[in-house]
């Protein structure tokens, strides 16, 4: 089964992003569900900072929106597991 793509848009000095980041991390744990995480920092791609600037931070899951700001960790394991197959 191939592993479910997860990208956490961030950058350095958010609270949230430390959050999102620490959810992420005890979702992918408790569910089991095989998941490549990527950390892309939004100041170093202009792109992306132009685009999420104000959503951050964000989780993309098989580069589709899941959600902002803040991460709800059930909804998270829904969709992880839903990604998985």
């Amino acid at each position: 089964m191939p592993a479910v793509r997860l990208t956490l848009l961030s950058k350095p000095g958010c609270h949230l992003c430390d959050d999102a980041r620490d959810a992420v991390t005890a979702v992918i744990a408790e569910t089991g569900v095989e998941a490549s995480v990527e950390e892309l920092n939004i100041l170093e791609d202009e792109a992306l900072n132009s685009r999420y600037w104000d959503e951050i931070p964000v989780v993309l899951i098989d580069d589709r929106v899941h959600t902002i700001w803040r991460v709800d960790p059930a909804r998270l394991a829904t969709a992880l597991r839903e990604a998985a197959g």
